[in-house]
């Protein structure tokens, strides 16, 4: 098991101790999707995929008293991505050495696809889905005006204008509150991530 890396101390030091159900269960919510979707877009069949899962899943949760922040070791959802590669790639030796006995041209067509952008498109998926968690877990903090003012502009990309005009508010209450859920969605993402600095480009997409 490759050693762990860094993110921010908050929720990899809380996952250290296995009683801490809130920090687990917060760390399943946000990375197991993203294990998941990672293997599903490899190739593997669902009931492989949330197999696999949960082995990645276990060997984190195995590990974790071993942790120890450090800054110089790389962000934790790289380390994830290259748990969840080798064990993708474990997935198909096996088929591999299967496939040549049995010569099913379905499992080769499989085995010959290539990865592609890995690294790209898990730090892509990982943000839409780190983003959304949030905004669902911080929803409850504000009004719903302040809300929809927020997620119309941001998320939806309508101007400021129409939004103010749709609720009823001037067009700097608009730009307050998107500043305002932004800020705290910030906070929030670095509980998880170290790196929040993506946080506007997402919410402009």
């Amino acid at each position: 098991m490759t050693g762990f890396p860094t993110t921010r101390p908050s929720l990899l030091v809380r996952i250290r101790s296995r009683d801490d159900q809130d920090a687990w269960g917060e760390f399943v919510e946000v990375y197991a999707p993203l294990i998941h979707s990672y293997a599903r877009r490899r190739g593997l069949q669902e009931a492989d995929a949330a197999n696999l899962t949960q082995d990645v899943l276990g060997s984190v949760m195995k590990n974790a008293e071993r942790f120890e922040y450090d800054p110089s070791r790389g962000r934790f959802r790289g380390w994830l991505l290259t748990v969840t590669r080798n064990r993708v790639n474990d997935f198909f030796s096996g088929l591999k050495r299967q496939a040549r006995g049995s010569g099913d041209t379905v499992v080769h067509s499989v085995l010959e696809q290539e990865p592609g952008r890995d690294e790209e498109d898990w730090d892509e998926d990982y943000r839409h889905r780190l983003f959304h968690w949030v905004a669902e877990k911080i929803r409850s903090e504000f009004q719903e005006t302040t809300w929809q003012a927020f997620w119309k502009t941001a998320v939806e990309g309508q101007s400021g204008q129409q939004v103010a005009e749709n609720l009823a508010i001037s067009v700097g209450a608009v730009y307050i509150a998107k500043s305002r859920v932004l800020s705290r969605l910030k906070v929030r993402v670095r509980e998880v991530d170290d790196d929040s600095e993506w946080v506007d480009h997402q919410a402009d997409r």
